[in-house]
């Protein structure tokens, strides 16, 4: 009948609530993006005027319970890498950050993964894999990314924490498996080793 609206499945419904949880979680693709979260609460350090946050060893909450299948369909999980600083980056390929960043994470992640350090991707808001994929091929990067494209793994972030401010959003989780660092935007090489070479040498103490 005209006039009328055919209700939505409920799997649909579902699904759009989810993405739009993940809107309020994220901001758009951003090259800057704003360090709150983590700012003003005791343990955080962030550098007046830039886009990096710390957690001070003794008040570093634990990093969420990260699970799923890598964009090539490999279940992986957070914890599998215990003991190794892990660098998570948020991005998708519609990004353009993220494409200016690629090649800087990859470059990283080439000097520091016989170290003891373990890059992972959670791409998001990706509806197509194969955009993801393709992404990947491209810039030759060579780590795993979880496949997100509603956001359910950055929900599970916890609220006040180094947790994703915008796509994309690099973090840096400890041999303990707790949030020590985070960058907003898309970051050089200099910027990423800034994050990751402080967590890796306490570590090491």
């Amino acid at each position: 009948m005209s006039g009328m609206t055919r209700p939505r499945p409920r799997r649909a419904a579902a699904v759009a609530a989810t993405a739009a949880a993940a809107a309020i979680v994220l901001s758009g693709c951003s090259s800057s993006g704003s360090s709150a979260g983590g700012d003003g609460q005791i343990g955080f350090v962030s550098a007046k005027g830039s886009n990096i946050s710390k957690a001070a060893v003794g008040h570093r909450q634990d990093a969420p319970d990260l699970s799923g299948s890598t964009l090539e369909g490999t279940p992986v999980k957070l914890a599998d890498y215990r003991g190794k600083v892990v660098v998570l980056n948020v991005w998708g390929s519609w990004c353009g950050p993220c494409r200016a960043e690629a090649d800087d994470l990859q470059r990283v992640w080439d000097k520091y993964k016989d170290q003891g350090v373990q890059f992972l991707g959670i791409n998001t808001r990706d509806p197509e894999i194969t955009n993801a994929v393709r992404f990947e091929q491209e810039r030759g990067v060579t780590y795993p990314s979880l496949y997100d494209p509603a956001g359910a793994q950055l929900l599970k972030f916890p609220k006040g924490s180094l947790n994703p401010q915008s796509v994309p959003t690099t973090i840096v989780v400890d041999r303990d498996g707790k949030l020590a660092a985070r960058a907003v935007g898309g970051q050089l090489d200099d910027a990423l080793e800034s994050i990751i070479q402080p967590v890796l040498a306490e570590q090491q103490r």
